[in-house]
């Protein structure tokens, strides 16, 4: 009988719904949802409640409570995977981090749900069923951590929340998905070429705090809210949202010029990279001549988890680091 290691987070999947109906995450413990779950296969469940929390509450440290769990876990011999449950906002996110920060063959499965479970047409159940079968399945290994989300395995790196409140949430636009589960089997189409993460102690946090902040770019913007986080002593990195293939407003170059701290260019569309195609003021060409680093393909979101990692494991390589 294989074990798998269940950490509950909260969010939407660990809800309650209250008599006028609104949803109040992070209330039921892992235990809790198991119960009402109907265990795939001869799996023996090990269960911990990391943090009952909205997604939108968990925070960086949160962020590495929840790896030294799934660290600890991995390291034992009759763990065979770890899925963590949490809050479809920040999920990405939280899959992202544990990608960069977590190093194993075994299987790290990220799940959560659109509706809590209380709701007609939850998808919570189903979502941590596959996510369990996913766990026990050998052929998950070596993917790195991976969002798996009405029956599709995505890679944390590229998955992105695609719909507010649809249980078809996430996507992972012009990349795919790693494969399906259907009929409680795991059906594998493609895996990653290459895996990126750092090699770190168990219980490994940073020493000082990062504050990363991301700027969207967009016609008519003024350059007031990126003059102000450049020029305030708490900010360690920006990211910029850029449009195409990563040009900014003209009014921005003079502070971005003028800064002391790291700054990632990306784009707001949902496929391609950021490159230097153009030639003029506030260009990807012109930011490149200014020490911005390309952001190739990353969301921002996914931009600014990458540059937290960097900075809070003593990387400082970082045009090198986001061309990976």
């Amino acid at each position: 009988m294989q074990t798998i290691c269940l950490l509950a987070t909260g969010g939407t999947i660990a809800s309650k719904q209250t008599k006028e109906g609104r949803l109040v995450a992070g209330e039921l413990s892992g235990e809790e949802l198991v119960n009402s779950l109907n265990t795939p296969f001869d799996i023996h469940l090990k269960i911990d409640s990391v943090l009952s929390k909205p997604s939108i509450h968990i925070m960086y440290e949160d962020l590495w409570d929840i790896r030294k769990k799934v660290v600890e876990n991995l390291r034992a011999k009759d763990i065979s995977g770890v899925v963590v449950t949490t809050g479809t906002d920040t999920l990405e996110e939280v899959a992202y981090f544990l990608d960069l920060t977590v190093q194993t063959s075994k299987p790290v499965i990220v799940t959560g749900s659109q509706r809590g479970p209380e709701q007609v047409g939850s998808d919570a159940f189903v979502n941590l069923r596959n996510a369990l079968i996913a766990a026990a399945d050998e052929r998950v290994k070596d993917l790195g951590t991976v969002v798996i989300f009405n029956e599709r395995i995505f890679s944390a790196k590229y998955v992105r929340k695609e719909h507010a409140s649809n249980i078809q949430g996430f996507n992972a636009f012009g990349y795919g998905y790693f494969g399906i589960i259907d009929n409680d089997q795991v059906h594998l189409f493609q895996k990653p070429i290459t895996k990126e993460a750092y090699v770190l102690d168990d219980d490994y946090k940073p020493s000082k705090s990062y504050e990363i902040e991301i700027v969207k770019v967009h016609l008519g913007a003024t350059n007031r809210l990126l003059e102000f986080v450049l020029q305030d002593e708490r900010t360690s990195a920006v990211i910029l949202e850029g449009v195409g293939r990563g040009q900014v407003p003209k009014n921005f170059m003079p502070s971005i010029r003028e800064a002391k701290i790291p700054i990632v260019v990306t784009t707001s569309a949902v496929e391609g990279e950021v490159y230097p195609s153009y030639e003029y003021e506030g260009s990807t060409y012109d930011l490149l001549n200014h020490d911005v680093i390309l952001g190739k393909d990353y969301s921002s979101k996914k931009a600014k988890i990458k540059m937290y990692v960097l900075l809070a494991t003593g990387q400082d390589s970082f045009q090198q680091a986001f061309e990976r």
